[in-house]
C-alpha cells in the first residue's frame, strides 16, 4: 500500500478554517504530512488568555502575537474569511475555492479583531492609554474575563477606582463556589467594589458618557468601560452550509469521539466551536487538536478506523490569574488559592510553553 504521507505522488489535501489555539496547532502538526493549508481572517495567532495582561503591559504581546508564518513554514496560509463549505471545497470572502480531502473546523468564538500583528498591538497599546487616562473603570461582566481584567488593573494601577458588575448570584459561575468566594474575597482586598445581580445599560451611552445606569436603576459614574461578557460561537457561517445539520441548539458542531463532525468521515472539529461536554479552555482546545491530528495522520497513511484514538472529555480544572501573582485555581478534588495558584500561571501566562508547543523559542531572542 503507498502512504499518502509525503511519501506519494500526489498527496492528500488538508483544510484547517481557524488559526487559534486548536488551528495553530493542528497546523504545525499537519504542515509536512500532507498538501496543507490553514485559513484565517488575520495574519497571526494570539494566545487568547493573555489578553488582559496585554491591556496593562502592551509589550507583553510581543511574545503572546505570533505570526502564522513564524511556525507554519510548509503550508499555505490564506488570511480571509471562510463564508461557505461544500462537501468539497471551502469557499472564502474573495471568492476563492479552497479544495479538501480532510477538513478541520476550528472558528471558536466570534472575535472581531485586527488583520495584522502590527495592528493588534497598536489596538493594546490604546487600550493602555484608556485605562492610564482614566481615573474610575467599569468592568461589566464577572467572568473569567472579567475577574482577570479587574485583577490586572487593580495591581499594576492601585490608585484606580475599578468596579465590577455581574449579573449572576457570584463571580465565575464556571467553577464551583469556593473558588468563586477567593476571588471575591481578593477583588475586594484590592479595593474592587463588585456589583451582583445587576445589568448594565451600554445601548444608551455616547462616547465621552460618564454615568452608566444599572438594572435596578442605580447610577454608576466611571471615566470608561470594558465589556467583558461572553462571545458568540464562531458558527454563524456554516448555517447554510453542507453542515448546517451538524450543528446543535447551541450553535456547536457535534462530533463523534473521534472529533469527526456527526455523519462525517472526513471532515472534523475541534476547540470552542464542539459539543463536547467539558469546559471551553485553551488547554482542552490543544489536547483535542493532538487528538484530531493523530486521526487525520492514521488516515491519511490508510490506517483503520477502528484505530483511531477516542477523545475523552475532561473533569473542570480551571486557573484564573489574580494579577501577576496570585490566582485561584479548582481542580477535580481541591480548590487553592493565593500565591500557590499563581505560581502556577499567573507570571507568565503560559506564554512559553505555548510557544515551545508551535516548535518556537519561549523566549524572544534578540538580533
Amino acid at each position: 500500500m503507498e502512504l499518502s504521507l509525503g511519501m506519494g505522488r500526489e498527496r492528500k489535501k488538508v483544510v484547517v478554517v481557524g488559526g487559534g489555539v486548536a488551528g495553530s496547532l493542528l497546523a504545525k502538526s499537519l504542515q509536512f504530512v500532507a498538501d496543507f493549508t490553514l485559513i484565517d481572517e488575520k495574519e497571526y495567532f494570539e494566545i487568547p488568555w493573555t489578553s488582559l495582561r496585554t491591556m496593562v503591559e502592551p509589550t507583553f504581546g510581543e511574545r503572546s502575537i505570533i505570526n502564522h508564518r513564524d511556525y507554519l513554514t510548509n503550508g499555505q496560509l490564506i488570511t480571509s474569511r471562510a463564508i461557505n463549505v461544500t462537501d468539497t471545497e471551502v469557499l472564502t470572502a474573495e471568492g476563492r475555492l479552497i479544495p479538501y480531502d480532510y477538513l478541520v473546523i476550528a472558528t471558536g468564538h466570534s472575535d472581531r479583531v485586527p488583520k495584522t500583528k502590527t495592528a493588534r498591538l497598536n489596538q493594546f497599546q490604546e487600550e493602555n492609554q484608556k485605562i492610564r487616562s482614566a481615573n474610575s473603570i467599569l468592568i461589566v461582566g464577572g467572568g473569567p474575563t472579567g475577574v482577570e481584567l479587574a485583577g490586572e488593573i487593580s495591581v499594576d494601577f492601585p490608585d484606580k477606582k475599578v468596579t465590577l458588575v455581574h449579573t449572576g448570584t457570584r463571580l465565575l459561575e464556571f467553577v464551583g463556589p469556593k473558588a468563586a468566594d477567593k476571588a471575591l474575597k481578593w477583588l475586594k482586598s484590592r479595593k474592587v467594589e463588585v456589583i451582583l445581580e445587576r445589568s448594565v445599560d451600554l445601548d444608551n451611552i455616547s462616547d465621552g458618557c460618564k454615568t452608566y445606569k444599572t438594572s435596578e436603576g442605580e447610577t454608576l459614574t466611571a471615566d470608561c468601560h470594558f465589556l467583558c461578557t461572553g462571545k458568540r460561537v464562531g458558527s454563524a457561517w456554516l448555517k447554510e452550509t453542507v453542515l448546517k445539520n451538524c450543528l446543535d441548539v447551541n450553535g456547536r458542531l457535534m462530533v463523534d469521539a473521534n472529533l469527526r463532525v456527526k455523519g462525517r468521515k472526513n471532515t472534523f472539529a475541534v476547540g470552542d466551536i464542539t459539543n463536547i461536554a467539558e469546559i471551553k479552555q485553551g488547554y482542552l482546545a490543544q489536547k483535542q487538536a493532538l487528538v484530531a491530528a493523530k486521526n487525520i495522520k492514521l488516515s491519511l497513511a490508510g490506517g483503520r478506523e477502528s484505530k483511531m484514538e477516542a477523545y475523552e472529555p475532561h473533569a473542570i480544572m480551571a486557573i484564573v490569574t489574580l494579577g501577576r501573582k496570585h490566582g485561584v485555581a479548582q481542580f477535580p478534588i481541591t480548590t487553592i488559592g493565593g500565591r500557590i495558584a499563581g505560581l502556577i500561571k499567573s507570571e507568565d501566562l503560559f506564554v512559553g510553553k505555548t510557544r515551545k508547543k508551535l516548535g518556537l523559542e519561549p523566549h524572544i531572542l534578540e538580533d
